[in-house]
C-alpha cells in the first residue's frame, strides 16, 4: 500500500505519483543472489528452476517474478557459494564476477546518528566495515568503510530503524 505524502492522499493519486507511475521515476534493479551477471545478461541466462534458492542455506533467496532475489531482512550471506554450484545455466558465475556489486549506505535514521546508544550493525559485521569512532564528550557515530564493505548484508535485517540501505556500485 502507498505510503501518504503530506496532503494525506496515497502517493498514486499526487502528481508525483502519477509521473513515477508513468515512467518518471526509475526502479532500482532488483538485488539478484551473489556472483549474479548483470541483469540483462542474468535474465536472459536465468531459466527461474530455482536451484540457487533450495541450495541457500540462510533462506536468503526467493523467487520474484520468476527470478531469484536476495532479502537480507533476516539473514546475510554467508558466501558460502552453493547457490552459484547450483545455478547449471551459470546466471550466477564465481569465475568471472564479483561476489557482490553493491555496499551499504548508513541514513539519518540511525539511533547512533541521533544519540541514542546502538552498535548492532558493527557487531554483525564481520569484516569491521562498520566501526564506531570514539568521541569526547560526545556519542559515537558510525563510519562506513565502504572499500572493506562485501555486500553481505548482515547489517541490513538488524538495524532496527532500518536506516541501512543498498547502495549499486
Amino acid at each position: 500500500m502507498p505510503l501518504p505524502n503530506t496532503n494525506g492522499l496515497p502517493e498514486t493519486f499526487t502528481r508525483r505519483g502519477l509521473f513515477r507511475s508513468l515512467g518518471g521515476a526509475r526502479q532500482a534493479d532488483p538485488v539478484r543472489p551473489p556472483w549474479s551477471l548483470r541483469e540483462a545478461a542474468f535474465v536472459a541466462a536465468c531459466t527461474g528452476c530455482g536451484d540457487c534458492v533450495r541450495a541457500c542455506p540462510q533462506s536468503i533467496l526467493t523467487l520474484t517474478s520468476g527470478y531469484p532475489e536476495t532479502s537480507f531482512a533476516h539473514a546475510g550471506c554467508n558466501s558460502c557459494s552453493l547457490c552459484a554450484d547450483a545455478c547449471a545455466p551459470r546466471a550466477l558465475d564465481r569465475t568471472a564476477q564479483p561476489e557482490w556489486r553493491h555496499t551499504v549506505a548508513i541514513g539519518t535514521g540511525c539511533l547512533a546518528a541521533q544519540g541514542v546508544v546502538c552498535r548492532i550493525c558493527a557487531e554483525q559485521c564481520d569484516v569491521t566495515a562498520i566501526r564506531f569512532r570514539l568521541v569526547v564528550g560526545g556519542k559515537s557515530r558510525p563510519v562506513l568503510n565502504t572499500a572493506a564493505c562485501t555486500g553481505c548484508g548482515a547489517c541490513i535485517g538488524t538495524c532496527p530503524t532500518q536506516a541501512i540501505t543498498i547502495t549499486t556500485a
